[in-house]
C-alpha cells in the first residue's frame, strides 16, 4: 500500500506526539514542522516507526518553504495553539492568521483534508480574547477551505499535559485551593489517547465540512476535578470559593509571571461550561466512543506528586475517603 503523507503543525505538544505514534503505526508518513529541531527533535524522533517521520525546522513562515511542504503532502493538520499571550496580538497571529494561511494553502494545493484543532465552549465567551481569536480562525478556515474539519476538544489530559500536572503540583504544596465561580463550571475531560484515535478515525472517514466536539464520558465540575487531584496525591486540602474581584486581582498578578498560573483572560473562560453543546455534533454521535474515566487515568500517574512517590502508603489515601 502506498504510504500517505501528512503535514503536521504543532507536533511537539502532547496531542502532536501521541498523534505521530498513531499515524505512523497506520502507515502514514508525517512531515512534522517545528521551530527548533534541536530542542524538539530528540523527543519527536522516538514517537514514530523508522522512516515514518521527517522533521522540518521552520522558524519563519516563508511562503516558498510552505508551498514546498504542501506540495509534498495530501492532508494538513494544525494543532498549534497557545493559552496566553507573551506578546501583543499573539492570539490573533496564532489562532487566526496562521490557520487562515494554512487553510488557503490546503485549497491551493488541493489537499484531501484540512484538520484544525480549536476549542470547546468558546462560542459564549465573547469577552475573551482567546475565544474570539479561535472563533475568527474557524471562520477564516471555512471561508478558505470548504471541506475543513474543526476539532473542538474539552480539557485534554495525560501525564504530558499542562493541566493535571500543574494542579497536582500546586495541591502538593498549597494547603488551600481557591475555587473560581464556586467551582461550578463543568468540563468533559478527554484522555489524549482517545482524542488522537478520534482524529485518526476522522482522517480515515469520508467526513468533511465538520465541526466535531470531542468529549470524555463524564461531566465534572471544577470542584470535583480538584477533589480528584487531591485524592490522587493523598492530600486533604481546603477548597475556598474566591470572590470574583479578588480572583481578578490575583489574575492580574499571576499573568505577570513567565508561565502564568492564571490570566485575566483564562478567568473569563472559566466562567463558561466546557462540555457538549447543542450547537455541534460530538464524537459520541459518530460512534467514536471515549471510555476512559478521569479519576482512573489520573491515578495511573499521580504518584509522581505524592509524598513518597509510588511507594506512598495506601493507608494515607484511605484516611481521605
Amino acid at each position: 500500500m502506498k504510504q500517505k503523507e501528512i503535514l503536521l503543525f504543532g507536533a511537539t505538544g502532547q496531542i502532536g506526539r501521541n498523534l505521530i505514534r498513531t499515524l505512523s503505526k497506520n502507515n502514514y508518513k508525517i512531515i512534522a514542522v517545528t521551530r527548533n529541531i534541536h530542542r524538539a527533535g530528540y523527543i519527536l524522533k522516538t514517537q514514530a516507526n523508522p522512516g515514518y517521520l521527517e522533521l522540518i525546522e521552520l522558524k519563519n513562515f516563508k511562503i516558498d518553504k510552505i508551498n514546498e511542504l504542501f506540495k509534498r503532502s495530501s492532508i494538513c493538520i494544525n494543532l498549534i495553539g497557545i493559552l496566553y499571550e507573551k506578546r501583543k496580538d499573539e492570539f490573533k497571529l496564532i489562532h487566526s492568521d496562521l490557520p487562515a494561511l494554512l487553510s488557503k494553502k490546503a485549497k491551493e494545493f488541493q489537499h484531501e483534508k484540512f484538520i484544525h484543532l480549536s476549542a470547546l465552549g468558546i462560542e459564549n465567551a465573547k469577552e475573551s480574547k482567546y475565544a474570539l481569536s479561535k472563533i475568527e480562525g474557524e471562520k477564516r478556515i471555512k471561508e478558505n477551505f470548504k471541506k475543513s474539519i474543526i476539532i473542538k476538544p474539552s480539557i485534554v489530559y495525560s501525564i504530558d499535559d499542562k493541566f493535571s500536572t500543574r494542579f497536582m503540583s500546586l495541591l502538593r504544596i498549597l494547603p488551600v485551593m481557591p475555587l473560581y465561580y464556586n467551582g461550578k463550571t463543568k468540563f468533559s475531560p478527554i484522555h489524549v489517547s482517545e482524542l488522537v484515535d478520534i482524529i485518526y478515525k476522522v482522517i480515515e472517514s469520508k467526513n468533511e465540512r465538520l465541526d466535531l466536539e470531542c468529549i470524555g464520558p463524564e461531566v465534572l465540575t471544577f470542584k470535583e476535578i480538584i477533589q480528584i487531584f487531591s485524592r490522587a496525591i493523598y492530600k486533604k486540602r481546603i477548597l475556598i470559593p474566591m470572590p470574583l474581584q479578588i480572583a481578578k486581582l490575583s489574575a492580574k498578578f499571576f499573568q505577570l509571571l513567565p508561565n502564568p498560573i492564571l490570566t485575566e483572560d483564562q478567568l473569563i473562560l472559566l466562567k463558561y461550561d466546557n462540555c457538549k453543546s447543542e450547537i455541534f455534533k460530538n464524537n459520541f454521535d459518530f460512534g467514536y466512543i471515549a471510555k476512559k474515566k478521569f479519576e482512573t487515568e489520573i491515578n495511573k500517574y499521580s504518584y509522581n506528586w505524592r509524598t513518597g512517590g509510588q511507594f506512598a502508603k495506601q493507608e494515607t489515601q484511605n484516611k481521605l475517603k
